[in-house]
């Protein structure tokens, strides 16, 4: 009897497992993922990307469609390359995308992610987002920094002006006085004064490049656990420890200075934050190691972002001197007089505006927008599984001919004529900022120093091109790596004053 019993047990466990396998396999076979491109053992999709992943990916989507599942190693990839499948992401499952992913580049810099734009969806990052959005990106508080731009652009224009008196053969590096300028700009706004005229401050330029660089890397050990190896062997590691280390004793410093000044009148974001920590009413909580992280991003993500404007922009102008004559022309109608260009004066331009946008579509300073997924969903008829990273991929969605036309890789700033295109990222065919809850809500910060500098430069000088590493009598186009996309080469440029021929 007991051996009866025994078999019936045991005949049943096999059929419940062999049950339980088909219903998974069964299961399985049903769900719709996104196309793959062929990948290799191991290493998956990781033998497709280039030194610039948005490019690739691009190219990929021309064969394989607008959403692409990618396998980097052990992670599992979605990639969004048109504006109906962005929709899709950004709006109609705009919480189930709310997270960032955890990457050990955010876990090493940002210690985990506790700042605005790595957070984990939830409280914490919300009550990040309301100080910031409160106390530093609110228009009242960017509109109060208007005298600091101005000066610091005045700083600018004297470098220049010197250079062009000198001889007509001197030359400026564009892109280090660029890079400058907003260095100086958001460091007085956030850290209540520029740091870049003491000694080793000329120093931060390059630090802000090496940050984003290595927030943009791709370690192998992330995806290949295995292969961790190689990283420590190509200094990845090191990198990032030297430049934490120089990150956190600048930021000290700092935040000490602000500490033995604290009964003086709070004129930075970095006093607000320090009153906040020491606020026991709140229940938000805010740590030395949290204080710092915030002012990384804001110092160093922020400028990155606004200098790569920019520097492209220039770049652009130089590149089609028609367009740079059409802007002055527009500058010199609305500020007819010799002096500084006004904020005020800048909101009647609106073939500068028309310049920025088409810049912004083909050169976004973030071409890929990461998230994760929180739950499983259904895009666009494909299933995605919860925990798969995502990304954006805006440099492929604001060049897409079906949008743009055929001629969408060129630049010309008359497309944006009389179009309802904004920054506000709700026409997901044109999304520089990002769109949806982890939208990049600084954009009104950049604006305010990239119009009114752009437009006092082109109004001055008439900066003509020194000749690249190819020999080319315009500025080349390559791409610097990293999570901002800047160029690879500076721009180095003659001036000569544009207000004699006045």
């Amino acid at each position: 009897m007991e051996m009866i019993v025994i078999s019936l047990c045991l005949t049943t466990l096999l059929a419940f497992l062999f049950l339980k396998s088909f219903h998974k396999k069964n299961t399985t076979t049903k769900l719709n993922p996104p196309p793959s491109p062929w990948r290799l053992p191991v290493i998956g999709n990781l033998h497709q990307l280039s030194l610039h992943p948005h490019r690739s990916f691009y190219s990929l989507s021309l064969r394989y469609g607008p959403l692409m599942l990618f396998h980097f190693g052990r992670v599992p990839t979605l990639v969004v390359s048109s504006a109906d499948a962005a929709l899709e992401v950004l709006k109609t499952n705009d919480i189930k995308f709310s997270n960032r992913p955890k990457t050990k580049m955010v876990d090493k810099l940002l210690n985990g992610g506790r700042d605005l734009a790595f957070a984990p969806y939830g409280e914490y990052w919300r009550q990040v987002k309301s100080l910031c959005a409160l106390h530093l990106l609110s228009k009242k508080t960017i509109q109060s920094f208007e005298c600091v731009r101005k000066q610091e652009i005045n700083v600018m224009m004297d470098t220049l002006e010197k250079a062009s008196s000198s001889s007509s053969s001197s030359t400026v590096n564009l892109s280090q006085l660029l890079t400058t300028l907003t260095n100086d700009v958001i460091t007085t706004a956030v850290l209540g004064r520029k740091y870049s005229s003491e000694e080793g401050g000329n120093n931060s330029n390059n630090l802000v490049r090496r940050f984003n660089e290595l927030l943009g890397a791709f370690p192998l050990g992330e995806f290949i656990p295995v292969l961790a190896w190689i990283d420590r062997i190509r200094g990845l590691d090191k990198k990032v420890e030297k430049v934490n280390d120089e990150i956190d004793v600048f930021l000290e410093k700092v935040v000490q200075e602000h500490e033995d000044h604290s009964d003086e009148e709070m004129s930075a974001f970095v006093d607000i934050l320090l009153s906040t920590q020491k606020d026991k009413t709140t229940q938000f909580e805010l740590d030395r190691k949290g204080l710092k992280i915030l002012l990384v991003e804001l110092l160093f993500a922020g400028a990155a972002t606004t200098f790569t404007l920019m520097e492209w922009t220039m770049t652009e102008l130089l590149r089609h001197p028609e367009c740079m004559k059409k802007l002055r022309d527009e500058i010199r109608s609305v500020s007819t007089h010799d002096l500084y260009v006004t904020e005020k004066e800048v909101k009647e331009m609106n073939y500068l505006n028309m310049v920025i946008k088409e810049v912004l579509r083909l050169h976004p300073s973030g071409p890929l927008i990461p998230r994760e997924l929180r739950e499983d969903v259904k895009v666009n008829g494909y299933d995605i599984a919860a925990g798969t990273r995502v990304l954006i991929n805006i440099y492929a969605i604001q060049r897409d001919t079906a949008t743009w036309g055929a001629d969408a890789g060129e630049f010309k700033p008359e497309r944006h004529l009389n179009s309802l295109l904004d920054f506000e990222g709700q026409n997901f065919k044109y999304l520089p900022f990002g769109s949806g809850r982890r939208r990049c809500p600084g954009d009104g910060l950049a604006m305010a120093l990239v119009e009114v500098a752009l437009a006092n430069l082109v109004k001055r000088f008439d900066l003509r091109f020194k000749l690249g590493p190819i020999g080319d009598d315009k500025p080349d186009l390559a791409e610097a790596t990293g999570l901002d996309v800047c160029r690879k080469f500076p721009l180095i440029v003659s001036p000569f004053s544009a207000l004699s021929s006045t």
